[in-house]
């Protein structure tokens, strides 16, 4: 029988690849995954197709949080995975979400709730015992592929 894995959870999809330099989180070593990458300089590297859920929580996904979402979840990704530390840089990674915000054109006090909104409600998506279980359909096979995270 054939069988698909996938991961469920996401709502959008990358069309281009995006850089975002020196971001303030640099880890021991790089952290490459097939759609995304942060170098030890604090380069973040993600690919055309990745795929996040955007805004979470009561938050409206609107035009300026897009790009503060995308990096901010690539960022947690890391975190889950075990790439990057969240005691350390968890508190950047809701920074910078802030700051894009404000790039971005979101006005202060909505950025302010984003960034509270995440750092009072959100440090489990950062914690590895989260990382996203892959799904099979319509059954798990004998002998599981080996699947990149």
């Amino acid at each position: 029988m054939k069988t698909i894995a996938y991961k469920s959870g996401y709502k959008y999809q990358l069309s281009v690849d995006y850089t975002h330099d020196s971001i303030g989180i640099e880890p021991e070593k790089d952290a490459d995954l097939y759609y995304l990458r942060l170098n030890t300089k604090g380069d973040l590297f993600i690919r055309s197709g990745y795929a996040w859920d955007g805004p979470s929580g009561p938050a409206i996904d609107t035009k300026n949080f897009m790009r503060a979402s995308l990096v901010h979840d690539a960022l947690y990704q890391l975190m889950r995975e075990g790439y990057v530390s969240r005691y350390k840089y968890r508190d950047k990674a809701d920074r910078l979400m802030q700051i894009i915000c404000r790039e971005d054109g979101m006005s202060r006090i909505r950025a302010s709730w984003v960034y509270y909104g995440v750092k009072w409600f959100a440090k489990s998506a950062s914690d590895t015992v989260n990382k996203r279980p892959v799904i099979y359909a319509p059954a798990e096979p004998e002998e599981p592929p080996n699947i990149e995270p």
